[in-house]
């Protein structure tokens, strides 16, 4: 399945190559298929902002707990921090399309 994905920090691009792509892609649909009540993933935008955890599903938000919220936080963050050209994280923003 074809997939897209674009990573901004801190309103600045990040060129990610095909193995990034992938992980994050996987890693992040992973996590939000995993949430009750999600369907197929055809448009999803992830962002964060501080403590804020933002999820937008084929146009629609999703709600999540504080548990979720940090979960994703954390781990988004931190497969994210890795990458070259990225430094402090203040926001991120994650958008995938199938």
């Amino acid at each position: 399945m074809t997939r897209q994905v674009s990573l901004l920090v801190n309103d600045a691009p990040i060129a990610l190559d095909y193995f990034v792509q992938a992980f994050i892609g996987h890693t992040v649909s992973g996590m939000i298929e995993a949430l009750e009540g999600t369907g197929q993933i055809k448009n999803l935008s992830l962002s964060i902002d501080g403590g804020k955890v933002a999820i937008d599903l084929n146009g629609v938000p999703v709600e999540i707990n504080a548990f979720v919220t940090q979960i994703i936080k954390t781990t988004t963050i931190g497969m994210v921090s890795s990458l070259k050209g990225v430094r402090e994280i203040k926001r991120l923003r994650i958008n995938i399309t199938r």
